[in-house]
């Protein structure tokens, strides 16, 4: 009677287990709003800084509705424009991705009334004839550069972060200076900022694999 050994199974390789990244990146492009934001400084401020020239001598004598018309205009179809792009880099999100989308779009909204409340409250309060007409142009691009700063943030996106800075801080630091030079420095470093960024933009979106 013979003895045989059982067989030994034959040792099986490990297999590697692939995983799909827990969600795609989901990139928002700025380029129609940068350019919308822009044409509203350039328009909006530069009408008003011809308007407003050296003691009192305007450039060219345009209704006095116009450059805040121009400018509300312009940032209206902006951020009508960058909440549609939000919403479409978002449609597919989920989870805390989702959330910080949502969160970022109902900041504008709270931004903009808290805004509308603070000149509004100025103007009813403070005997100066020009307060709306300083307050909105620097308030406004205060507030969306902040905003900017934060989707930057939340986004990783250096390129809409540094823009908000610059914003935030040549928007404030405009009030340092007179007019007309108050409303050439949102016109030249504004809508020369949003027409950089939005060339910029571009070759952030065509550097972004897959």
């Amino acid at each position: 009677m013979s003895l045989t050994a059982p067989a030994t199974p034959a040792p099986t390789m490990p297999t590697a287990v692939i995983t799909a990244p827990a969600h795609a990146s989901h990139e928002v492009d700025n380029r129609a709003t940068y350019i919308s934001f822009g044409l509203a400084y350039v328009l909006g401020h530069g009408s008003a800084a011809l308007s407003r020239g050296e003691n009192g001598a305007a450039v060219l004598d345009l209704p006095g509705w116009l450059p805040m018309t121009l400018l509300g205009a312009g940032l209206a179809v902006g951020t009508v424009l960058a909440t549609r792009a939000a919403l479409r880099a978002q449609r597919d999100a989920t989870g805390p991705e989702a959330v910080t989308g949502q969160l970022l779009g109902a900041a504008w909204v709270t931004a903009f009334v808290a805004l509308f409340l603070v000149i509004t409250g100025l103007g009813a309060t403070v005997d100066h004839p020009d307060i709306q007409t300083l307050l909105w142009p620097t308030g406004s691009g205060f507030v969306v550069g902040l905003l900017y700063v934060a989707e930057g943030a939340a986004r990783r996106n250096r390129l809409h972060y540094t823009l908000g800075t610059w914003l935030a801080l040549t928007s404030t630091a405009a009030l340092l200076l007179g007019n007309p030079a108050f409303y050439w420095v949102l016109t030249i470093a504004g809508g020369g900022a949003y027409a950089v960024a939005a060339v910029l933009e571009r070759r952030r979106l065509a550097a972004i694999p897959g």
